[in-house]
């Protein structure tokens, strides 16, 4: 795993010591990424800088040092990832008389784009990369990304200067670069707690999308990105080819592609181990790795000493079962705070979902005793975990017949209760709830709830006021917003034959990617950690969608034919309880140990000097939930996070 950097301008200007210098300081922004070594190549008379941070994984010696040149001259490479079928390639192209100097699977990235072109070749990785191939024949420069989006990469032009990195603090550090914030990415971030692709907090800078690829002729604002592999075509080739297997045949196959997938992310030259929650996804994959493993497989948790907030006991109870090395770790609350200065730097555009922290910690927990570890992320989105998906069918299947003011009126009246008022009656029926009922942060559900009744009986919009954190962002700003930038629903909302799939795949396409896979790489490159997705190998995504949603989703309950497979390894017993999120006591946290840390970044000198909030509303916000008369805490931290990051960036 790496870190990528670097710029193109055409300016008959440029000599070697500027294009060296920037570039430079570009790469020692990324140290984090890749401590093992770095690399530098320029072309002044192209204009052209490429850097590289290694984090040496597949083959460790001098050999797989970036930026790397194919064999023939032609292309040069800075890549950031892992290909996992690289030997099968390998083996194709060595028939084809193709001769390998090193094992890394940069050379055969190379020697692939030599035989076939870079488009044809990315069709026959299965891996998670970004990279920039500069091409010397054509002069012509290609970044691309995986398709799933496990790996980043920002670019941008700006006076005529093409700048691209894997965070953006590398594109701050070229001196041509002038960050201007983005106000309406601002809002978004406010609404949804991420900065959603392809926009950037900077005007200018984009992410690319997941699964596609750019070709730039000269450094320019007009370009097409296109797409290799659609998301959208493998849900609708599993709606028209669905698998018409007994439910038991289907959990075979899914078992059998599900090692392939593990095995393949466990080939590594160096310590490799897993994150192990105690929930169904993480303890899926350990379970695999176990029983393909002949020593004992290194699993990390992170415990916390709120009781309500603490699913360590979960995870131990799982791992003494398959015989882990397990190594937990007891975090207190104010071991967890100090994690939040850090934030800004970590994570380095303005980002909000508050359990950025506990995968921090759990992340440099593992990085004492191992340099890959898997994770179980995707598997709420892949087999329709989540319990919104089951609420917000329901909601629009009944909402629909009644009349909208009706529900507007329900929806104000509803409104009116506080979050903590939901929460203190949830506490005393709680005991009579069932168990796959029961859930965290009521009085937040059933705020979302009220704001879902006000939707229009169009599923994008009730589904995005469920996955929306703060409604209006324009209540709290200080200017106008073109709402129509702020549905994206609108951009990635796609009717399939149920909505739970609509919703699956509006999840893969925006949150997954901008939110969950973002997070846990900063997270874990922020201490040079690789993390690797079994679920999220490709040709399994296909195979899942091919799967029946009723084989999925179950007498309310999703992962049903996931969850089938977990217990043929691990027993059922141990998963009977609810689910519970990677999450912080944040609410309390705001109210008692980060209160004056909090309020002296909203103060109205703070918020006057940022110059995008308006104070009176921020406040107001502020003194609800200080005031207990809501529970504010992840619209607060929203708020909270963007004046961190601005304050530590301007």
């Amino acid at each position: 795993m790496c870190g990528i950097v670097g710029y193109w301008n055409k300016s008959n200007n440029l000599n070697i010591d500027l294009l060296n210098e920037n570039v430079s300081n570009m790469a020692k922004t990324l140290h984090h990424r890749g401590p093992d070594d770095t690399g530098v190549w320029v072309d002044p008379s192209s204009g052209i800088a490429l850097g590289h941070r290694r984090l040496s994984i597949i083959d460790i010696s001098d050999l797989g040092h970036q930026p790397m040149f194919s064999s023939n001259g032609r292309f040069v490479i800075s890549y950031n990832g892992e290909v996992y079928n690289y030997n099968q390639i390998r083996y194709i192209l060595e028939s084809k008389k193709y001769i390998f100097k090193s094992n890394s699977d940069t050379e055969v990235l190379l020697a692939s784009f030599e035989e076939w072109g870079i488009k044809e070749s990315l069709k026959k990785f299965n891996g998670m990369f970004s990279f920039a191939v500069w091409d010397r024949s054509k002069r012509e420069l290609c970044l691309a990304r995986d398709r799933i989006g496990e790996k980043p990469l920002y670019y941008g032009v700006q006076n005529n200067t093409l700048f691209f990195a894997s965070e953006l603090k590398a594109i701050r550090a070229n001196s041509n670069f002038k960050p201007k914030i983005d106000r309406n990415s601002l809002a978004l971030f406010l609404k949804y707690s991420y900065v959603p692709a392809p926009n950037s907090i900077y005007e200018g800078i984009k992410k690319l999308l997941p699964g596609n690829y750019i070709f730039f002729k000269e450094p320019s604002t007009h370009y097409n990105s296109k797409s290799y592999w659609s998301l959208y075509d493998v849900f609708n080739r599993g709606i028209e080819n669905p698998i018409r297997s007994s439910e038991e045949e289907v959990c075979d196959e899914l078992e059998r592609r599900l090692v392939k997938s593990v095995q393949s992310r466990m080939v590594s030259d160096v310590p490799l181990g897993a994150f192990l929650s105690g929930g169904i996804d993480s303890s899926t994959i350990v379970a695999l790795m176990a029983t393909n493993s002949n020593h004992p497989i290194k699993t990390f948790t992170i415990g916390f000493e709120e009781k309500d907030y603490n699913e360590a006991v979960h995870a131990k109870n799982v791992a003494e079962h398959l015989g882990t090395d397990h190594t937990e770790h007891y975090v207190s609350s104010s071991e967890a705070r100090e994690i939040i200065h850090k934030l800004p730097y970590l994570y380095d555009e303005p980002f909000g979902d508050s359990s950025q922290i506990p995968t921090h910690l759990i992340s440099t927990l593992a990085k004492k005793n191992v340099t890959v570890a898997l994770t179980g992320d995707g598997g709420d989105e892949l087999f329709a975990g989540y319990n919104r998906y089951i609420i917000a069918k329901k909601f629009w299947n009944y909402s629909k017949y009644i009349p909208d003011i009706m529900k507007r009126k329900a929806g104000d009246f509803a409104g009116r209760m506080s979050t903590k008022k939901v929460e203190n009656f949830y506490k005393i029926i709680e005991p009579i709830i069932p168990t796959n009922l029961k859930m965290a942060m009521p009085g937040e559900k059933f705020q979302k709830m009220t704001w879902a009744l006000k939707a229009s009986n169009k599923g994008f919009d009730v589904y995005n006021r469920i996955v929306s954190i703060i409604q209006d962002p324009e209540l709290y700003l200080n200017y106008n917003v073109n709402k129509n930038k702020l549905l994206l629903s609108d951009d990635y909302w796609k009717d399939f034959n149920d909505p739970i799939l609509s919703m699956i795949y509006q999840d893969l396409m925006t949150y997954h990617p901008d939110d969950i896979l973002q997070k846990v790489d900063r997270a874990s490159m922020g201490v040079s950690l690789e993390t690797r997705v079994p679920f999220l190998d490709h040709e399994l995504i296909e195979f899942i969608m091919r799967i029946p949603l009723d084989l999925k989703l179950k007498n309310g309950e999703g992962k049903s034919i996931l969850k089938k497979v977990l217990y043929r390894h691990v027993p059922e017993s141990l998963f009977n309880r609810s689910k519970r999120g990677f999450t912080i006591p944040l609410g309390d946290w705001l109210k008692d140990p980060l209160k004056d840390w909090a309020y002296d970044l909203i103060n109205k000198k703070k918020i006057k000097d940022s110059g995008f909030f308006d104070s009176e509303s921020v406040h107001s916000l502020w003194n609800e939930h200080i005031e207990e008369k809501g529970n504010w805490s992840h619209q607060l931290w929203n708020i909270l996070m963007f004046q961190m990051w601005y304050d530590k960036n301007n």
